[in-house]
This record gives structure tokens, sequence and C-alpha cells, in this order.
């Protein structure tokens, strides 16, 4: 990938995402400029806190994978993710369209897609990040900005500190000996593993194929939370059964399930890390962080 000195500015450079994208584009060469809500203080809110920012870097390539990641079906969480979503994005594709550089956008796999049978987005978060994909493609037919809409399945991998999610929380249970609570473990879903994410981003941001066009990031193939946790089990060499069951399922949950065929075609990227590996790879991870502290 030819990103050899091109000026990069990565949105949320501090999370799971963010942070293994930085790295990865400053191997490659990239000139990376990261920022984040906690470590640089930029508000994404504040339009003209974006102007200048895109002023002070002027970014080739904008990966804005800023967010506000909350899956909850409360009313409570609409207005947060309605600001730390579908806001930032516009002030983000605002900004872009008066500097000509190219967008490329972290959606949502509950968005409608065919991946899903279009089914309507489940929850706040989803409806946010589906209406941004509705506004890029707007930006793009009024105002000719160049995105492109990366959409992963469920992310994985070594250094995901929300602990909330399915496979640090299990982890860690399992490391210190405790016994996680479980839904009924049937929803199907497509795991991916973080580096090859962050390589698919890479290679969106390069792609002149990808311009205008949203593609899943998975790796066509489900296994249920059931056999995830099963597998975790298995590689913590736990013999007692997982407690499936105690924690009701989360309502509209949908599977998510990728068609990897459209990231291949305009990017050439294709998943590597094999479920088992990555899962091996994650929990040797939490160990050895567990053992540092």
């Amino acid at each position: 990938m030819e990103w050899h000195g091109r000026r990069a500015l990565v949105t949320g450079a501090s999370g799971f995402i963010g942070a293994h994208l930085v790295r990865r584009l400053t191997e490659l060469g990239a000139d990376v400029h990261g920022v984040s809500r906690t470590g640089s203080g930029h508000d994404l809110r504040d339009p003209r806190a974006v102007d200048g920012l895109f002023a002070a870097v002027r970014p080739e390539v904008v990966f804005h994978l800023a967010s506000e990641v909350n899956g909850a079906r409360d009313v409570s969480v609409v207005g947060p993710t309605l600001e730390g979503n579908l806001r930032t994005t516009v002030n983000v594709l605002t900004a872009a369209a008066g500097s000509g550089c190219r967008v490329v956008l972290a959606g949502s796999s509950e968005e409608p897609r065919p991946g899903n049978g279009h089914s309507p987005p489940p929850s706040p978060y989803a409806m946010a990040k589906a209406a941004a994909t509705g506004y890029a493609e707007l930006y793009h037919r009024l105002w000719n900005v160049p995105y492109t809409i990366v959409r992963p399945t469920m992310v994985y991998g070594p250094g995901q500190r929300d602990i909330g999610k399915l496979v640090p929380y299990v982890t860690l249970a399992l490391i210190s000996g405790e016994q996680p609570r479980l839904t009924s473990g049937s929803k199907l879903v497509d795991w991916v593993y973080v580096d090859d994410v962050v390589e698919a981003f890479a290679l969106a941001g390069l792609s002149e194929r990808a311009v205008g066009q949203a593609f899943d990031v998975g790796t066509g193939r489900t296994a249920s939370v059931r056999q995830v946790v099963e597998l975790l089990y298995r590689i913590g060499a736990v013999e007692d059964s997982p407690p499936f069951g105690d924690v009701p399922d989360r309502p509209l949950d949908v599977p998510q399930a990728a068609d990897p065929g459209p990231a291949l075609e305009l990017t050439g990227w294709r998943p590597r890390i094999e479920l088992e590996d990555g899962m091996r790879r994650t929990y040797a991870w939490y160990a050895d962080q567990a053992r540092i502290l």
C-alpha cells in the first residue's frame, strides 16, 4: 500500500480500532495525526473545532472512527448517539467539502444492508450510523466529497479495553477465576480480528474504486455467542460449563453476517486470521496484561 508520506487524520485514535489503525498507518509510512476526546481534547461535535483541526493537519485522508458506541435499547442513549455519531460525521463531511480530502467512515453492521436483509436499525446507535451513511451519500452527490464507508461486523482482538464487550468480558472473568453472566448465547455473529479490520481501512483509504461505496468487513462466516464462549472456556482450560441464560437476550438483535465479496472486489481485502487463532491471541494478550497488573 502506497501510504508513504501521505497525511492521514484518524479520529477516535485512542479507541480500540483507532489505536490499531494509527499503528498500522505509521508502519506503512504515513504521516499520521490522531485525535480523540481523551487525548487531544478535540470536540468533533463543534464545527469550529473540526474546521480548525482540518486547517492545522491538512489531511489527504480522514478516517472518522470517533463514535459514541452504545448499543443499548434505551431512550436515554438517543441524544448521545445522535451527537456522537451523526453530528460529528456531518461536521467532518462539511470540513472535507471545503478541503477536498478523502473521508473513510466507520459504519455499523447493524445498518440496513444485504447481510442482514436490510433489517431496520435495532438501536439508536445503529440508527445514527445509518443516518450518517445517508449524509455521506448526500455530500458526495451535492459537493463531490469522496467517501467510503467500512462496516465491520463484530471486531475483537488484543487491546479492547471496553470490558463490557463479550470477548474481553468473558476472557477476564475466566482469567480471574469467576463465572461470567451470559445470555442464551444463540445470537449468530461474524467475528473479525482487529488486525484484519485495520487492513481493510488502510486499503479503503487508497482505493479509487471504493469511492462512493459502502462495504462489509467480516469473514462471511458466523459463530454463535455460545460457540465463542465455549471456545474461550477451552482456551482457558476451564472445566466448568458456561452458565448460559443468566441474562435475558437483548431485544431486536439481528444476525451480523458479512458479505466480504465487495471488499475484495473494491480494495483487494480479504480476512486472514481464523477465529480460533484470533481468540487464542486475544486470550493470551489479556492473560499477559493480568500478570503485569
